[in-house]
């Protein structure tokens, strides 16, 4: 089972519901930034869910994304060393991948790419927010793969932060146990 760590508010005491007392409300607006942090557990090797990250195509096989649009390929995609050829190969550092979800788009670009061990991407444009950054990290275990997916970003409407804390820690929630459990279901031997 995953566990779901959202923060907010540092220093102020924390309601049973995970939100700041209403008389603290004031000073989280603005540019306050909120994090965002998932983690699950794989069956999954590591580069197995690492090539399921990088290949946008994916996704909405294992996450709740309708549609997936490489809009501009890596202008380096061997840089990581996967074969230009491979699944993903055209989703470098560099990359603006569009993803989209009943009326909601989208649109991330990843900045880095360690091979096997972390993706991550910000978002260019689709949500109202500022400095949208998440590094999906992946840890090998003995049985698998523990993937840390983190997100941290400012609010650009204020007073709106909280709520897009809720819907993407719920969001990012749903997405780590699908991906944890597609990549599981990947590695298995066909039996």
């Amino acid at each position: 089972m995953p566990t779901v760590l959202i923060r907010r508010c540092p220093g102020v005491p924390v309601t049973r519901q995970g939100s700041c007392p209403i008389s603290h409300l004031w000073i989280l607006t603005g540019m306050r930034r909120y994090e965002i942090d998932v983690h699950a557990v794989s069956r999954g090797s590591a580069q197995t869910v690492y090539e399921l990250l990088r290949a946008g195509e994916t996704w909405p096989t294992w996450s709740g994304l309708g549609s997936f649009t490489l809009e501009q390929p890596s202008p380096m995609p061997d840089r990581d060393g996967v074969a230009a050829s491979g699944v993903g190969a055209d989703q470098a550092v560099g990359a603006i991948r569009l993803f989209r979800t009943g009326p909601l788009r989208s649109r991330e670009q990843i900045v880095e790419l360690v091979p096997g061990r972390r993706l991550s991407y910000v978002l260019l444009s689709g949500l109202p927010l500022r400095d949208y950054r998440a590094d999906v990290d992946l840890t090998p275990t003995s049985g698998g793969t523990e993937i840390r997916w983190r997100s941290t970003f400012a609010a650009k409407v204020p007073g709106t932060g909280w709520f897009y804390r809720w819907f993407l820690g719920r969001f990012l929630d749903q997405t780590v146990r699908g991906l944890a459990g597609y990549a599981g279901r990947a590695s298995s031997p066909a039996g």
